[in-house]
């Protein structure tokens, strides 16, 4: 069987092609053959070893994964040959607050991931996907789905009728303009490109601001807003916007702290949280039981995941290069099998 590994020590070839023999299954383990894997901007930073902690030599990249049960352990209670199910980004971050245990372990860095044939987990790692939902739809929804309906449900406490600022058209920022237009809220989004913004229109976005002709996009926040701000921005800039969200969220918004696309270098200055009465959260993916009321949601509004392009398995560094190129819309995807 093949999977793909990530070598930090070899900076020339940091993902590479491997074959292996199968382990025997513990007794609470399944087995499963992967059909489709989504990247996220996370595998950029484990294929560059510029993840928040060190990758080891071997490990198997991308946390988001999907396919059919092959196999289970002998004590095994919850899940059998056939079924079909995703992976979960924390296998041991099952419901409730978070504490550092359950965060441990986060797949594709901390643990090995789903590029790879053949995928083994704890059966509390998995969960079972729904008849309706495609492996190649239910591929993208384990990270920036499920850190989407995090940063505006669990966490943002979105209502009908508030405004959400949304910023760029990568797989999390999408997933929030489909869950934001199906709870009934504005959504205004940024980019660089017109052509994107048309695109998110066409989805249900209501604004669209293309931050190179609108440098100082808060402003324009503020403009269509009334001068209000937005309630929820889900921030995947990081530092380098993080200022302009925080001139122009609403008094007592939130602001979903997510990513770092504009690196780690940045100004802020947090005082601006005091008049606003504003808050910032971080927000690091989600536990089972979220993913299992975005599930429902999915089912109950028939939203389906927006896929930018599909790459087949032994083209896995291709869609690497084409997530690093920024010219997605969506999420890419991996196909391993049928």
């Amino acid at each position: 069987m093949h999977r793909y590994e990530l070598r930090p020590s070899t900076p020339d070839a940091p993902l590479q092609l491997t074959s292996f023999d199968p382990a025997p299954l513990g007794d609470t383990e399944v087995a499963v053959a992967i059909k489709a894997v989504s990247l996220n901007y996370r595998d950029l930073l484990a294929v560059r070893n510029t993840y928040f902690s060190p990758i080891p030599d071997g490990r198997v990249p991308c946390s988001d994964g999907a396919g059919e049960v092959v196999a289970v352990g002998s004590k095994v209670s919850h899940l059998k040959v056939g079924d079909r199910v995703a992976t979960l980004f924390f296998p041991h971050w099952q419901a409730g607050r978070a504490d550092s245990c359950h965060i441990a372990g986060a797949r594709g860095a901390e643990s090995d991931g789903a590029l790879s044939e053949r995928f083994v987990s704890d059966e509390s790692g998995l969960i079972k996907l729904p008849d309706s939902v495609s492996y190649q739809a239910a591929a993208t929804l384990p990270c920036a789905a499920l850190t989407a309906w995090n940063a505006l449900f669990e966490t943002g406490d979105l209502k009908p009728g508030q405004t959400v600022l949304l910023l760029g058209t990568g797989g999390v920022s999408i997933f929030a303009l489909q869950f934001a237009k199906a709870a009934g809220a504005t959504v205004i989004i940024t980019s660089s490109d017109d052509a994107k913004l048309a695109r998110a229109k066409q989805l249900g976005a209501d604004h669209g601001i293309n931050y190179k002709t609108h440098p100082e996009w808060q402003d324009e926040v503020r403009r269509l807003t009334n001068g209000l701000g937005a309630d929820v921005i889900v921030e995947v800039g990081g530092p380098g916007t993080l200022e302009r969200s925080l001139a122009c969220v609403r008094t007592s918004g939130r602001i979903a702290y997510i990513g770092v696309l504009t690196g780690l270098a940045g100004q802020a200055n947090p005082v601006m949280l005091i008049p606003t009465m504003a808050s910032i959260d971080g927000i690091f993916v989600g536990n089972r039981a979220m993913f299992a009321r975005m599930l429902a949601a999915i089912a109950s509004h028939g939203i389906q995941p927006v896929v930018d392009r599909v790459f087949p398995f032994a083209e896995a560094p291709a869609a690497l290069k084409h997530l690093e190129s920024g010219a997605h819309f969506g999420k890419i995807v991996i196909e391993i099998g049928k």
